[in-house]
């Protein structure tokens, strides 16, 4: 039986996972973070997700982490939760997210081995198997899927949506527009989001393509920026977007892209400057030098002056 439409509104929110000096899940910072997201306006939360770095949390941290947010938020917004790994794996994790009573989850890329399109699509109905857990699944790397292939997506009742992490935007326009046009009661329906690093910086271009709803990291550390942002990008305010992305995104992404796997550390460090609870990436993700932390604390700084200055001339 198909699921009736997911409804995922407003900006949405990955939140990060703190951990204790020595890498141990600290659940009461946690509790702190989602909080602190929800408070500021997210519309949604995709826990232990890409930047809770789910590559790095054992199974019982998973469980741990979607027990919390759902005992913190309350209902007050969607709790959706990061499944992935190898066709085992990604089948515990669907089964044990909608155990927990996760709102949704997000199906990562299978690990390590590749397949053609046609197993791609097989590895996600072995995943889903017999949950009605909603599922959105994360088109990137070795899970990267062909029109035909997304279009396949159709035929599982549980998956709602598809995440781009590939970042080809003819790909996906391909992809989105072979899925609307389909002939199916569930392709006007079927969800789309863009989940490159930084998706502010793509975002304008997604959105033309159909595909609006984005995931924001910055919301980890600089909420007010990522809202306002949020905002002008569906008000079609082109003067905010521009302004913004100049000022604060584009040099953001400048420093990102110095090392792998910043898109989460930096994060990470920008959260710990705000004050928050986060503690360190654990392995192998790595810290920023004490030179790039003092660039990316001007570069939030000068994001913050940046958003008076236009909240200014607003008024």
């Amino acid at each position: 039986m198909a699921q009736p439409p997911i409804e995922l509104d407003g900006l949405l929110a990955f939140p990060l996972t703190p951990f204790t000096a020595d890498f141990g899940l600290d659940l009461d910072a946690f509790a702190e973070t989602v909080e602190g997201h929800v408070a500021a306006g997210a519309g949604a939360l995709f826990i232990a997700c890409g930047t809770g770095e789910f590559s790095a949390l054992a199974p019982d941290e998973h469980t741990a982490l979607l027990r919390r947010a759902r005992e913190v938020v309350a209902g007050r917004v969607p709790v959706w939760v990061g499944a992935g790994g190898g066709a085992a794996t990604a089948r515990a994790g669907v089964a044990a997210a909608q155990e927990g009573g996760a709102d949704g989850v997000l199906l990562l890329p299978p690990y390590l081995v590749s397949g053609p399109p046609s197993g791609l699509v097989d590895h996600v109905r072995h995943a889903v198997h017999d949950t009605t857990v909603p599922v959105v699944v994360y088109h990137r790397s070795n899970g990267a899927f062909t029109p035909g292939s997304a279009l396949e997506l159709l035929d599982i009742p549980s998956v709602a949506g598809l995440k781009d992490g590939v970042g080809d935007v003819e790909l996906m326009t391909r992809i989105v527009t072979t899925i609307r046009s389909a002939d199916s009661p569930r392709a006007d329906g079927f969800l789309f989001f863009n989940g490159l690093p930084t998706a502010e910086v793509s975002a304008r271009a997604y959105k033309a393509i159909g595909v609006a709803r984005y995931s924001s990291a910055v919301h980890c550390f600089a909420p007010e920026i990522a809202i306002r942002f949020h905002g002008a990008l569906a008000a079609g305010d082109d003067r905010v977007v521009e302004a913004l992305l100049a000022g604060f995104y584009l040099p953001l992404v400048a420093l990102r892209d110095e090392t792998p796997g910043f898109a989460v550390s930096l994060v990470k460090s920008a959260a710990r400057l705000r004050g928050d609870r986060v503690g360190p990436v654990r392995p192998p993700l790595v810290e920023p030098s004490a030179e790039q932390i003092d660039r990316l604390q001007k570069i939030v700084k000068n994001g913050y002056a940046l958003l008076a200055a236009l909240d200014g001339d607003h008024r």
